[in-house]
């Protein structure tokens, strides 16, 4: 056979294999993928977790009370509605997120004890109290907030967990979307200018979002949505199921991380203003104890879960000066705020190396851009 023979031989044998390869390429059609996540299955599939929800809009809007001064709350009440319901948010909470909240000297004991007095800024005195409508314990600390919002992950996430499996359903990824706040609509959006408002954690991720398709809120929805056609493909799209699902977590994370730096933002803008009135230090207090929350949360989730390390999270609370079983100095960010501020500038800083955030995402993580778009 000549050389120009060979030649041809092996063009053809190439081209044949290449008509091959493309017939199996396309042998299984590519399935539909479309705008909008399908409804149909939702409210039926969301039962408990729409009732765990409630129970936690319930322990909010109780634990709110205490922000009358005259208002006591009770440990009783507090632990009854944690563990109320079929599945209690007790039941769904992270172990370590639980024992932090229930244990002797905990998140509900401090609550329930400073609740009924007044707090003096400056040095721990007394057990804490109301100061410009927030309840603090004695060290500043507001833990309404921190219970409310470490729920959001050592709770809600956590409980989505569970549904994240390798043979997950349609009525699992509705019960993900349903824990993370949203619904089918997703409205981006947690305004009462939407019928069927985002709440908790995806109510958080619209008010980080600049709604221009890429901002974490809508990398959740867009992989929720192609999950939601994976599934429907078959079994045989499994592997792509859980590549969408950990696009979801991890857009979760990142906004969670996000608005922990939005929060770290208002601190300091208002405790470093010249002569703060007590609703300045109050609200940066506040702003603080949000994000001692949005971070603490995620200690104990397994570490296959998420991007943060519990070791990062115990140095960002102890930055926070709210380490981990130890006493808190939140107070000093607002009586000695000149040397304490730079240390939640530098929660802002290892957040962002954590997370690999921009410095353009820094800076617009500082605004709500649902009020600032309107929507």
């Amino acid at each position: 056979m000549t050389k120009y023979s060979l030649l041809l031989v092996a063009s053809l044998m190439t081209l044949g294999f290449s008509s091959c390869e493309k017939e199996t390429e396309f042998e299984q059609p590519p399935f539909p993928v479309g705008n909008t996540y399908l409804s149909s299955t939702f409210e039926a599939s969301t039962l408990n977790e729409q009732a765990i929800i409630l129970q936690m809009s319930n322990l909010a809007a109780y634990m709110k009370t205490s922000q009358v001064s005259v208002t006591v709350l009770s440990l009783d009440a507090l632990n009854a509605l944690y563990l109320a319901g079929n599945t209690s948010l007790s039941a769904v909470s992270q172990p370590y997120f639980r024992d932090q909240i229930d244990r002797s000297n905990g998140f509900f004991s401090n609550l329930a004890e400073a609740s009924g007095g007044t707090y003096i800024l400056g040095a721990p005195q007394g057990q804490g109290g109301v100061f410009e409508n927030r309840l603090f314990d004695e060290n500043g600390l507001e833990y309404l907030e921190v219970i409310d919002k470490g729920l959001y992950a050592a709770a809600l996430y956590n409980r989505a967990l569970n549904f994240m499996t390798s043979s997950m359903t349609q009525a699992d990824l509705d019960r993900i979307v349903c824990l993370f706040g949203s619904n089918p609509s997703f409205p981006n959006s947690g305004s009462s200018n939407v019928s069927a408002p985002d709440r908790f954690m995806s109510n958080y991720a619209a008010r980080r979002d600049k709604n221009d398709g890429q901002g974490y809120y809508t990398q959740f929805k867009n992989a929720a949505i192609l999950a939601q056609a994976q599934i429907a493909a078959g079994s045989s799209y499994s592997s792509e199921v859980q590549n969408s699902v950990g696009k979801m977590r991890i857009a979760w994370e990142k906004a969670s991380a996000a608005t922990a730096i939005n929060y770290c933002h208002s601190t300091i803008s208002a405790l470093s203003s010249t002569n703060p009135s007590n609703a300045t230090i109050a609200s940066g207090l506040h702003a603080y104890a949000e994000c001692v929350g949005f971070i603490h949360g995620w200690k104990g989730i397994p570490q296959q879960s998420k991007i943060i390390t519990d070791t990062q999270i115990d140095e960002l609370l102890l930055s926070l000066n709210a380490p981990f079983n130890q006493v808190p100095s939140s107070y000093l960010f607002a009586t000695d705020a000149a040397n304490q501020l730079p240390k939640i500038q530098d929660v802002i800083s290892r957040l962002q190396e954590i997370y690999s955030f921009s410095s353009s995402e820094i800076e617009d993580f500082k605004k709500n851009w649902v009020v600032e778009q309107g929507r």
